[in-house]
């Protein structure tokens, strides 16, 4: 016995132009021209500790900011290099602009006690952590 089969030309060209389509792998990578910076957190049972990761940015260019338990860090990024005179320049793979990266952490952050340090191109914070307010038992008259 013949299996009969329904033949459609357009088939082919679709399995053609969808083939793989889904099969690799995703990644995101941020679009060029964009810089992000790394930045590690952790925590113990006092405070929170960032590191970020901030090469080539001079102190006076880096902002912390602290609004409970969000901390944001911004840097403007500059390349001031100096091109000699009768040199050119084939690729150069630098940015120009501001970064910034924002985190919640799990509790609020005492803003007095928190201290920042600036050495090497990396930004560390230590922000303690505001004592948890404690629920108030209310007795019943």
């Amino acid at each position: 016995m013949a299996n009969i089969t329904r033949f459609s030309p357009f088939d082919e060209a679709f399995d053609d132009l969808f083939r793989g389509f889904l099969v690799r792998p995703l990644s995101y990578e941020y679009p060029a021209g964009t810089a992000q910076f790394r930045v590690d957190v952790s925590e113990n049972e006092k405070a929170y500790t960032l590191r970020a990761e901030l090469p080539g940015v001079k102190k006076e260019d880096i902002n912390v900011s602290i609004d409970g338990d969000t901390v944001a860090i911004s840097a403007e990024v500059k390349n001031e290099k100096d091109v000699k005179e009768g040199d050119r320049v084939l690729r150069s793979e630098r940015y120009f602009g501001k970064v910034y990266r924002a985190f919640t952490l799990g509790q609020a952050v005492e803003e007095d006690g928190s201290h920042a340090k600036y050495a090497n191109g990396v930004l560390e914070l230590t922000l303690p952590k505001k004592a948890a307010a404690q629920a108030k038992r209310i007795t019943i008259q």
